[in-house]
Order: structure tokens, then C-alpha cells, then sequence
């Protein structure tokens, strides 16, 4: 795969990989990993939400209206 980065990008992305020790692949890699656990994260609270207004529908029409 080909990824062009812009040059500001790409210049703190080799500082902070040499700070870490880890080579530029490495870093993006993590980043990736945050990118897919966050939506992992954000689809897990949608289905949740979502579940609970099917399967709890009557509670929260009674909280809606107290």
C-alpha cells in the first residue's frame, strides 16, 4: 500500500517514532488500531442505546414522563 503523508505529518511522525523507539510503520500501525477500536467503541454504544430502547421501551416512556 501507498500512503502520502504531508510533509508536516510526516516530519512529526519520525520525531515520535525515534522518541519511541519504533519505526514510522509501527507508530501508523497503532494509530490504526485506535482509529478501529474507537469506531468499535462508538457501534458498541449505538447497539446498546439501540437495545435498550427496544427492550426497555415501556421504562423509558415512564421516565420520559415523571
Amino acid at each position: 500500500m501507498n500512503l502520502r503523508i504531508p510533509d508536516e505529518i510526516d516530519r512529526q511522525l519520525n520525531a515520535l517514532a525515534a522518541e519511541q523507539h519504533i519505526s514510522k510503520s509501527a507508530l501508523l500501525l497503532q494509530g490504526a488500531e485506535l482509529v478501529l477500536r474507537r469506531a468499535g467503541r462508538r457501534q458498541d454504544i449505538h447497539d446498546s442505546f439501540d437495545f435498550v430502547m427496544t427492550h426497555d421501551a415501556g421504562l423509558m416512556k415512564r421516565l420520559e414522563d415523571a
